[in-house]
């Protein structure tokens, strides 16, 4: 099913602001109080953030970098951006200045709108502070579901950060995670765990219940995640979502009773099964996975009317055609395992993406884009995660290029050599390691990291070795590595 021609991402998220305006949509939830915005106020919100961008004289179609803490703002301003005819730029809070500098070589903003202590790229762009967005309101620009709504970016597995660029169709796209996923109700609260600016929580924790007229729920910006279990219990959040490590941290307290909470959703990383049951032990209730990536959202997941078999991650959602490849792009039989694909006329498939090297194109092996991720189709539909087929590193719910982590230490005294890797510390925990070689201090090389790169992307373990594991023509042997650092842990 595809939307309307004439369709805009705004409009269709912010319906509810006409049928029920004194509804909440939006909690964020502070250690002592709740900041609430209903439907009707952040309508007119995002309509006075369309205004205040329009008056600054940009032509439709520029570029927006946000560079925005965990507030109100954010989604103000990335909806303002939209209603305005503009493209917002979603990046990270916690990037560095070297790594938001690279967003913007590779993405070309017009303009920024940064909050206060957020580090900005280098170079002349012009910055606007969060006060852009109190304007006279203005109406919602006019679009086609084709038409570029936002980008995102991720890690390419040379270490250099791509843009992924999304039509007006994506949210339109999201519907088939309402049944295939979430379960979600108009009744419901849904409380994330995530930054705002992670692709995760704008949709998941925001956008799609907006779209459902159901109640999102965010922690204020700083919150300690260990205490949102008792911000569920006090808000009655209904879903709880977030990566595998909340459920972690949230089970290594005192967990207190939910009584309102159906459900829980877990994606950014592979859920650990032993995980999964500790949690249904633990609360009476159940975590349903999903699997997906900055160029389609999710497609495959478990649900509460179609839980996922035990060691599965879930099921293709209702509207989703997917495939199971070999390396020479040709389906697998059920039973064997291989590169799982999407059909390029997925609605929430990504209409184009551009690196460093400039230009917009869509990278397809015949009619299908292959996600890189390894999976097994099981006769019954469900299928079974086997990691990655690439370099790709996942810890933390991100997943980042070992080229990027590595090139950050290039030319450190006292370095020989590196090579960034995951550590499973326990069945439940990966954590991102730097093995290396040289004399430099495993001090030393942890103050270096932490100016350069984001905290998610900063080892918190150095591994020192007398020389990294190379096969005959030279070429780091990353499975050889993994073996060796299991004897350092």
């Amino acid at each position: 099913m595809q939307p309307p021609p004439d369709f805009n991402i705004v409009k269709h998220v912010l319906a509810h602001a006409h049928v029920d305006p004194d509804k909440i949509a939006l909690a964020v939830l502070g250690p002592a109080r709740a900041e609430r915005w209903s439907y009707g106020r952040l309508a007119d919100a995002v309509a006075c953030a369309a205004g205040g961008l329009q008056a600054t004289g940009l032509p439709t179609g520029s570029r927006i970098m946000l560079r925005l803490a965990n507030s109100a703002t954010f989604p103000l301003a990335f909806l303002g951006a939209i209603a305005a005819g503009y493209v917002p730029l979603v990046t990270s809070a916690a990037l560095t200045v070297p790594e938001v500098t690279k967003l913007a070589t590779v993405a070309t903003p017009d303009a920024i709108i940064a909050g206060n202590g957020i580090a900005l790229p280098d170079g002349p762009w012009p910055i606007h502070g969060p006060d852009i967005l109190n304007g006279a309101p203005d109406k919602i620009h006019r679009t086609t579901a084709e038409d570029l709504a936002y980008i995102v970016f991720t890690s390419g597995t040379s270490g250099q950060p791509k843009a992924v660029h999304h039509a007006h169709r994506a949210i339109w796209a999201r519907g088939m995670m309402v049944d295939g996923w979430y379960g979600l109700k108009p009744s419901d609260r849904v409380l994330h765990a995530g930054a705002l600016n992670w692709t995760y929580t704008l949709g998941t924790g925001l956008l799609d219940p907006w779209a459902m007229g159901a109640t999102a729920l965010v922690p204020a910006d700083g919150t300690d995640l260990a205490t949102l279990g008792l911000l569920a219990k006090r808000h009655d959040a209904t879903i709880l979502a977030g990566s595998p490590g909340l459920f972690r941290k949230l089970l290594a307290r005192d967990l207190p009773a939910l009584p309102k909470l159906r459900h829980a959703l877990s994606a950014g990383e592979a859920l650990p099964p032993s995980l999964r049951t500790r949690w249904q032990q633990a609360t009476g209730t159940d975590i349903h996975e999903a699997l997906g990536m900055s160029e389609c959202s999710t497609f495959l997941s478990g649900a509460p009317d179609r839980p996922a078999p035990e060691g599965c991650i879930g099921y293709a959602q209702a509207g989703r055609r997917l495939a199971v490849l070999d390396e020479d792009g040709t389906a697998v039989p059920d039973g064997t395992t291989g590169q799982l694909a999407i059909h390029h006329t997925d609605q929430g498939l990504t209409c184009g993406i551009s690196g460093p090297e400039g230009g917009v194109s869509l990278p397809l092996t015949g009619a299908w884009f292959v996600t890189g991720d390894l999976v097994t189709r099981r006769p019954d539909g469900a299928y079974t995660y086997h990691g990655r087929s690439d370099d790709i590193l996942t810890a933390g719910g991100f997943r980042v290029a070992p080229a990027e982590i590595e090139a950050a230490f290039d030319g450190f005294p006292g370095l020989t050599e590196c090579a960034a890797l995951t550590l499973q510390l326990t069945p439940e925990t990966n954590i991102l390691a730097l093995a290396y070689s040289g004399t430099a201090s495993e001090d030393a090389l942890a103050q270096h990291a932490e100016p350069i790169l984001a905290k998610h992307k900063r080892p918190r373990a150095y591994l020192r070795l007398d020389a990294l594991p190379r096969g005959g023509n030279g070429k780091l042997n990353r499975r050889a590595l993994a073996d060796a650092a299991k004897d350092l842990i």
